[in-house]
Parts: C-alpha cells; sequence; structure tokens
C-alpha cells in the first residue's frame, strides 16, 4: 500500500517555521513599517490579533495609527484606516503631510513653499498606487463595524480610531471599553485581521511618571486582558516643556502576548504629524 504523505496541521506548521528560517517572514505577520517595532514584536502585526494603542490626550496615537496603515500599505500589505474624527478628505490631507513632510496648515491654505510642492506632488504620486483604504468611521458597533469589513477585500490590517467610538449608552466607561474589547477581538479572529485600535489615557498627571502602565487602559484590566499587544505611547516634552527634548518619544510595549516586552525610541515631527525610529530619523 501507498503510504499517503503527511500534510498534518503540525507538519504544515513545521514547514512554516523553516520557511522564516529561511529568511521569509512570519505566516500570517503584517510589517508596521517600523522595522524596530517589527523586531521588538517578532516580524510585526499577526492576524487574529487585537492591539492597543493608547497614550495621552494629543500625544500623537492617531498619528501614529495612521503611520502604521501607510507604511504596511507601502510594504505591499491591503491596510484600513477607520476613523471617527476626521472626514475621508482630511485623512488624506494628513497622509500628504505625514509622507510629503509638510504643515497640515499650509496644505489646507495652499501656502506651501515650492521645495514642499514639489516633495508633496512627488508623495502624491508615490503613493497613488499603494495608498490605504480610509474612510470616516459610521458604525457605532462592533457589529456594523464587521459589516463593513465583510465587504472589503482581503483587508491584512485594520485600524480603528478610536476605541471609545463604541461606547454604549446605559453603561460604565470601564464596562463599555471592556466589551468594545472583546467584540473587537473576536472581529480580528473571525475576519482574519490585525486589528489596531487607539485608547486615550487622560489621567496620567496624577504621578510623577507618566509613562503609561497596563492599569492605564481602565476597562476593569479586562480590556488589556483582552488585547494580544499593548502599546503606549511617552512624549517626556508634553511634561517637562523646554527641556531640549522636543519630538523624543517611546513606543512602550506593556503586552506581548508572543514574545518579549520592551521600548522603542522614536522621534515625533509635530509639524508634519510624522513618527520616525530614531536610528533613523530622516530629514529634520
Amino acid at each position: 500500500m501507498t503510504r499517503t504523505k503527511d500534510i498534518s496541521p503540525l507538519s504544515i506548521l513545521l514547514s512554516r517555521v523553516d520557511a522564516v528560517s529561511d529568511g521569509q517572514p512570519p505566516h500570517g505577520t503584517i510589517s508596521c513599517g517600523f522595522p524596530s517595532i517589527d523586531r521588538l514584536l517578532g516580524g510585526g502585526f499577526r492576524r487574529g490579533d487585537l492591539v492597543l494603542l493608547g497614550g495621552d490626550t494629543a500625544s500623537g496615537k492617531s498619528a501614529l495609527a495612521l503611520a502604521f496603515a501607510i507604511r504596511a500599505a507601502m510594504g505591499g500589505e491591503r491596510s484600513c484606516f477607520l476613523t471617527a474624527e476626521m472626514t475621508r478628505e482630511r485623512i488624506l490631507e494628513r497622509i500628504l503631510a505625514i509622507e510629503g513632510r509638510a504643515r497640515i496648515d499650509e496644505l489646507r491654505q495652499g501656502t506651501l513653499d515650492d521645495e514642499a510642492r514639489s516633495r508633496t506632488g512627488a508623495t502624491a504620486l508615490r503613493l497613488r498606487d499603494c495608498l490605504p483604504i480610509v474612510e470616516r468611521l459610521t458604525a457605532r458597533d462592533v457589529a456594523s463595524l464587521a459589516a463593513v469589513v465583510a465587504g472589503l477585500d482581503d483587508v491584512q490590517l485594520l485600524v480603528v480610531d478610536p476605541l471609545s467610538s463604541f461606547l454604549q449608552p446605559g453603561l460604565s466607561l470601564d464596562d463599555s471599553l471592556a466589551f468594545a474589547a472583546r467584540d473587537l477581538k473576536a472581529l480580528a479572529l473571525d475576519a482574519n485581521v490585525a486589528l489596531v485600535t487607539t485608547t486615550s489615557l487622560p489621567h496620567l498627571l496624577a504621578r510623577s511618571d507618566r509613562r503609561p502602565t497596563l492599569d492605564d487602559f481602565g476597562g476593569s484590566s479586562i480590556l488589556a486582558e483582552q488585547a494580544d499587544v499593548v502599546l503606549a505611547l511617552y512624549r517626556e516634552e508634553m511634561y517637562q516643556p523646554g527641556r531640549d527634548i522636543e519630538g523624543a518619544t517611546e513606543l512602550l510595549v506593556r503586552k506581548n502576548r508572543n514574545g518579549p516586552k520592551g521600548y522603542v525610541d522614536l522621534y515625533f515631527y509635530e509639524k508634519w504629524e510624522r513618527f520616525e525610529e530614531v536610528i533613523d530619523p530622516g530629514d529634520g
């Protein structure tokens, strides 16, 4: 009798392990476009994972989340950015500012100098075929969001900004956030996407070290429990201005279900709403 070839799930998994050893990216992993973050997360975000990105008000959460979607799309991954806080036109405006290194107010007012106008024109051409899907988030419950996602063609990275879009009347803030996180985790699994959502952590002024911890994410700890990865933004200049630390940012990995915790040093160009890695900060 001819012995059938072993195609068990474990054999498939081992073949993927071998492929990674040979230099291929890990299966089901989406690069966020920041190499240091990808390395810390074992290659990037994983399909089926819920990623929480939190920080103080105006710390740059939305800008970094949008950067994840932009860079993933530029790397050939299909990404989608949905936000309740901006129209589609304003999202596209922000993308031009981030990638073209242009001030949003100058874009809006049409006062770019010749150099900035040239950069943004070249950026628009470069991004023409590799933009993330960008739309205003109108769904106010995760079931409605799931219906929207079902209509998208093979999205690999879904960014939802912010988590508070799904607050439900009649529930406490903590309970509402916890239920939303639970449902978003289920959506990530069902839709087989890496799902990143932002959340505000507005109570950091009450202590001397304002670096966010897991406890700051609220939701009676259920919020952090539901997430596979918890990222926290810390910009020291927000609390100690005038110390020549403008732009210095720490992205802290407070939870990583599948790997180590740690942090990555970033630099934030506030005038462009653009994050860069400190090891390669780009043109200042």
